[in-house]
């Protein structure tokens, strides 16, 4: 690329960054962020990880239960391109069916969670008024 397309296309990062920094997030409450959003921190804060696969409907139902806060889930993806078997890392860590949510403490709910569940495992605390999932 020549310096000045570079200098371009810098330019449209910085407008589009500047863009998306002042439109209107969420509504806000507490921290001024979704209470979604605190509550899935929280769980990877505590160490909690869910594993799957991009063509598990089970997997797609929770990430469609927590939203654009699903962002905030530390998520392992397990099945390589094309469902061609598990990536080897799912495989050493014994991962046999999606989702499944491991804790810091290395027990495992090995199906679809719900919040009540995540928060009675970790402390984590649901704002009053979500939806238990």
């Amino acid at each position: 690329m020549t310096p000045r397309r570079n200098s371009i296309l810098a330019a449209l990062m910085i407008g589009l960054i500047a863009i998306l920094g002042c439109s209107p997030g969420p509504s806000s409450q507490g921290s001024g962020s979704n209470p979604l959003d605190d509550f899935a921190r929280c769980l990877s804060d505590e160490g909690v990880r869910m594993f799957g696969a991009y063509w598990c409907p089970h997997c797609a139902a929770q990430k469609e239960m927590f939203g654009a806060s699903f962002e905030n889930i530390e998520y392992i993806e397990c099945s390589l391109p094309e469902r061609a078997g598990q990536t080897q890392y799912c495989k050493d860590k014994k991962i046999k069916g999606y989702p499944t949510w491991e804790f810091a403490d290395g027990t495992r709910i090995e199906e679809e969670a719900t919040f009540e569940q995540l928060a009675n495992k970790t402390g984590c605390v649901l704002a009053e008024g979500e939806q238990n999932g």
